[in-house]
């Protein structure tokens, strides 16, 4: 499960970079309203990959962790 998670951590991050490269050296020179609501929508992205990477599994053990 931790593979699992581990790599949806990687892809949200992934697109969060993306989406901030994308906005400011390509959509910035047709809208800056859009390059603005890319940047907004990729700032959501990292607290929510957090979560994700952090969830426990419903195969976890965490009663005996040290």
């Amino acid at each position: 499960m931790q593979a699992r998670r581990r790599r949806a951590y990687f892809a949200m991050m992934g697109v969060c970079v993306l989406l901030f490269v994308l906005a400011w050296a390509v959509v910035r020179l047709w809208s800056v309203p859009a390059a603005i609501a890319m940047c907004v929508v990729a700032m959501v992205i990292p607290p929510c990959a957090a979560i994700v990477a952090n969830r426990r599994g419903p195969d976890d053990r965490w009663w005996d962790e040290k």
